[in-house]
């Protein structure tokens, strides 16, 4: 008896495929957009969804977070942070720089002027830092970090002249892999239903 449907099986294996492959390139697209659109930002607040990121340049927090790991940081005001919490701030008012070290201290209503400042050390430093940072130029809190993502996110933003027509010529190379290898397939199909 001859049959020329395919087993559900194989059909749902590739929609799952298909699925899959979407996802990725969405994926990698939505990445690559975001880095760009981010890096291409001057504002100093600039934010996805409440959340900041920076790469870590120093090994001054090791072994917690290492030089390429990116850190995401939660904004939030100085009445959410305490002693113990990993914070990203900029260590001074002229600099565009940003440090991500500890709370070791924190002061309610400095020396009474209703200020909150703290006192930071980085967890591979000897000592605190020789300065207090006032709420003012705390970003916030780290709530999460990922290994090495640093490393590829700053290429991203320092190359991507060179990232950009690299993903379109990875695109280009899979579809046209897709379209050499389907008729293969279809002809095996083919000649297994006549064979049938």
């Amino acid at each position: 008896m001859e049959t020329n449907h395919d087993p559900p099986k194989s059909k749902s294996l590739a929609m799952l495929s298909i699925l899959r492959t979407v996802f990725i390139y969405l994926l990698a697209a939505g990445i690559i957009i975001a880095a760009l659109l981010f890096a291409a930002s001057k504002s100093p607040n600039k934010s996805i969804f409440g959340y900041r990121y920076y790469t870590i340049l120093t090994p001054s927090m090791e072994p917690t977070h290492h030089v390429g790991d990116m850190v995401f940081v939660k904004i939030e005001n100085a009445d959410d942070i305490s002693v113990g919490d990993v914070i990203t701030f900029n260590p001074s008012s002229g600099s565009e720089a940003y440090l991500t070290h500890r709370v070791t201290e924190k002061m309610t209503d400095y020396e009474g002027t209703g200020v909150t400042c703290f006192k930071t050390k980085g967890d591979a430093n000897d000592s605190e830092d020789s300065f207090l940072i006032d709420e003012s130029r705390v970003i916030g809190a780290v709530k999460l970090g990922i290994p090495k993502l640093g490393y590829v996110v700053r290429f991203v933003q320092l190359r991507w002249y060179f990232v950009v027509p690299l993903a379109v010529l990875v695109l280009i190379f899979f579809k046209l892999m897709g379209i050499y290898l389907a008729p293969a397939e279809k002809e095996t199909a083919d000649d297994k239903a006549q064979t049938e």
